[in-house]
């Protein structure tokens, strides 16, 4: 039902907005210049773009960017978004330059994928945990926001837009089904991760995150904190720990050390190359930690 009601709300909205026409293009070529802040967005956007004639995607980070957390804006970036027609951002709080690309951009079309209103948030230091796309559904909810502001910044590709999007949910919410039938019934439910990513996850698949390794990637924990992260351990049932393939695994390793633990991946999905092939990496990559849980947690 909620599937049906989605879809009459975008047929609606996109009606309503065909009249309006296509707002003149910034490269000047025809086409719609979508760019993407990061690499989970461009996953989604491709996937709903798929074989659209006219619409050509782009990622404004590099492939080993990672999250945006503290990322400064380069003059290839600012060039790369002088030519865009819509910038497409995870937001909660992920993209703290949007300030200036605002005020320097003026006439550029952003599509925050977070402002799904189903969203609910959850707070880190009385912010907003920004790694929603973590969570399944709310993967699904980012794909549909995404798809209505697109078929209202432009309407003559809606339906099609509309199409893509339906099979990319489609395969999300099998997906879901498909993690919640492999990891439901685990009998450890604690785990020890290496950042802050994933909560929207672990709150999805009932796990309990006894501890975070590096509250900020790329910020060492200190011996005081290695010292409470190893009691923590040594006080639950877990005995495993989840590192990133973005980051070094040594402070991992120092707590493997002292507790018996044994270390594993968990990949947040925030790297990889933005070409055709990347459609189906959100969908592998959360199969593939799926398969890690069940190995680590049996």
């Amino acid at each position: 039902m909620k599937k049906i009601v989605w879809l009459i709300a975008c047929v609606i909205m996109c009606a309503m907005l065909a009249g309006c026409g296509g707002e003149k293009k910034a490269a000047g070529d025809g086409k719609v210049h979508i760019v993407t802040s990061f690499y989970p967005m461009y996953i989604d956007v491709i996937n709903i773009t798929k074989g659209v004639e006219g619409v050509e995607v782009s990622n404004m980070t590099e492939p080993q960017t990672g999250c945006l957390h503290d990322y400064q804006l380069t003059t290839k970036d600012m060039k790369t978004l002088e030519s865009a027609d819509i910038f497409v951002v995870n937001g909660a709080g992920m993209e703290s330059f949007m300030g200036k690309v605002i005020e320097s951009h003026k006439n550029l079309k952003v599509i925050d994928a977070s402002k799904w209103d189903e969203i609910k948030f959850i707070e880190q230091d009385g912010e907003p945990n920004p790694h929603v796309w973590m969570s399944v559904t709310y993967s699904m909810m980012q794909v549909k926001e995404i798809v209505r502001e697109l078929c209202a910044a432009d309407p003559a590709h809606a339906d099609a837009y509309r199409k893509n999007a339906l099979t990319y949910v489609n395969r999300l919410t099998d997906l879901r089904h498909e993690m919640h039938d492999a990891l439901d019934d685990l009998p450890n439910k604690d785990i020890v991760t290496f950042h802050e990513a994933f909560p929207y996850f672990a709150k999805e698949f009932k796990l309990n995150i006894v501890s975070v390794i590096e509250r900020e990637p790329g910020t060492e924990p200190t011996p005081a904190e290695l010292e409470k992260t190893i009691e923590q351990v040594n006080a639950s049932c877990t005995k495993a720990l989840f590192t990133e393939p973005q980051h070094s695994p040594k402070a991992a390793e120092t707590i493997a050390s002292a507790t018996g633990a044994t270390i594993y991946t968990l990949d947040p999905i925030v790297t990889g190359e933005a070409k055709e092939t990347a459609a189906d990496d959100y969908i592998n990559r959360m199969r593939a930690n799926m398969e890690t849980l069940k190995e680590a947690l049996k």
